[in-house]
């Protein structure tokens, strides 16, 4: 065995601390894309079939739609439920942890949206110089 194997199966506490994700960036990059936010609102009413979902947010390709719903499914956002029927009947719903969410979400877009044409205008000076 090599050093550096062995060194890699020896990890002192400060060592394994580092490994893992800041919590807040690992949070962030998961619902801080262009989808998930709007999938969580649409869901805030209460359950959705998928189509449903699809519909209210519009212009989501299914593809993208069911890999952002399968991200926040795994991170405990929403519960997916699967009816055995005919045609199978799939409904999303958001957990406590997704309700939860909602507070600080809509904080965040009520803030985007009071400082919206600050930052707007922040940008357009900085490309001018």
């Amino acid at each position: 065995m090599s050093s550096s194997s062995a060194a890699a199966l020896v990890s002192s506490p400060l060592q394994e601390e580092f490994e893992q994700p800041c919590p807040i960036r690992d949070v962030l990059d998961r619902i801080g894309d262009q989808w998930s936010l709007l999938i969580l609102e649409s869901l805030a009413p209460g359950t959705l079939r998928f189509n449903e979902l699809g519909r209210e947010i519009g212009d989501i390709s299914r593809q993208m739609l069911s890999r952002t719903l399968k991200r926040l499914e795994t991170d405990g956002f929403v519960q997916r439920t699967l009816y055995a029927e005919v045609p199978p009947r799939v409904e999303y719903t958001l957990t406590e942890l997704g309700q939860s969410f909602l507070v600080p979400m809509r904080e965040l877009v009520k803030w985007a949206d009071v400082h919206h044409a600050r930052i707007c205008q922040a940008r357009r000076e900085s490309q001018a110089e």
